[in-house]
């Protein structure tokens, strides 16, 4: 599928003492909603710190909306008002107040509106009883209260990408899908200029707004493509208990019951499990996750192959 990239990257290398980033080629497709899938300790919040700007001690390229490179990030102020970005870590100080954190943003983005961000907050149930308290403080909220008034606050803003880091995990399944339905009206939104990355490590929370994954393994890209293309590249196979022994020699990471297995094999092997009685589905983006997220692992890690092809 041709398209256009709102983030291309070349050799992005971070490293720690015990874990490197390695990420040869990186293509965030424009226009659309790309998930960012590994286990905790992938390297997954390293990337995206290193895509807002947050880590600089990096080696490698960025481009960011096909004219700005990471030196033209720092330097150009449109360039970050144009990135909405919420991390991990807590954005405001404990003591501060809901008022405090309004009145801040307001003076810090030109493009920050209060009437949406208002209108946000309430959608998203941050207000207990609808009610603006505005002496609470940060300290006082909850873990999902929290990313809450940092979605709420970045989506009061006028941006063209989102970065978002773990976005779902502190969340109720409401508010989970409020978040999406959120992020699709973002999308659709400024006829196809807007863009979202997201982190997750349980991509069954947003699978409904996902479009193109990204999955990382030990700090290297392991698979990527359209959701709807690696839905043809891989498929779901059961079978019976008597070809088990058979089948677990094309596909790995076979589960296995009293009745029979299933596991996730890649179409084109389809054809060496034939003359066995099977049924084959369409896998979910999930289940296609964890299957190459368990491979890897089963490897031993990436065999110092740098990315997927």
């Amino acid at each position: 599928m041709e398209c256009n990239y709102v983030i291309e990257g070349h050799n992005i290398i971070k490293k720690y003492k015990n874990f490197t980033l390695d990420v040869e080629n990186l293509k965030i497709p424009k226009g659309f909603a790309t998930a960012l899938i590994g286990e905790n300790g992938a390297g997954k919040t390293t990337l995206l710190d290193i895509l807002a700007g947050i880590k600089l001690d990096y080696k490698g390229s960025l481009r960011f909306f096909d004219q700005y490179n990471d030196k033209d990030r720092e330097k150009i102020a449109d360039v970050k008002n144009r990135i909405g970005y919420l991390g991990t870590g807590n954005y405001f100080f404990p003591h501060w107040t809901l008022s405090q954190i309004e009145d801040l943003q307001s003076l810090l983005f030109d493009n920050f509106h209060l009437d949406r961000y208002t209108q946000i907050c309430n959608d998203l149930a941050l207000y207990q009883g609808g009610v603006f308290e505005k002496n609470k403080k940060v300290k006082d909220l909850s873990d999902g209260n929290k990313v809450k008034l940092m979605l709420a606050g970045i989506l009061a803003r006028d941006t063209d990408l989102l970065l978002l880091d773990e976005p779902a995990s502190p969340l109720d399944p409401l508010m989970r899908d409020k978040l999406c339905n959120m992020l699709r009206d973002y999308l659709s939104e400024n006829d196809g200029e807007r863009s979202v990355l997201f982190s997750t490590h349980n991509i069954s929370d947003m699978e409904n707004i996902t479009d193109y994954v990204i999955i990382v393994e030990q700090g290297r890209i392991v698979e990527q493509g359209f959701v709807e293309d690696l839905k043809e590249k891989y498929i779901l196979v059961k079978g019976e208990k008597k070809d088990e022994s058979y089948a677990s020699k094309v596909i790995r990471n076979i589960s296995t019951n009293s009745f029979g297995f299933e596991g996730i094999c890649l179409s084109d092997d389809l054809d060496k499990l034939s003359g066995m009685d099977i049924a084959v589905e369409r896998p979910t983006l999930s289940q296609i996750s964890v299957h190459i997220m368990k491979e890897y692992s089963v490897l031993g890690g990436v065999n110092n192959k740098r990315e997927a092809s």
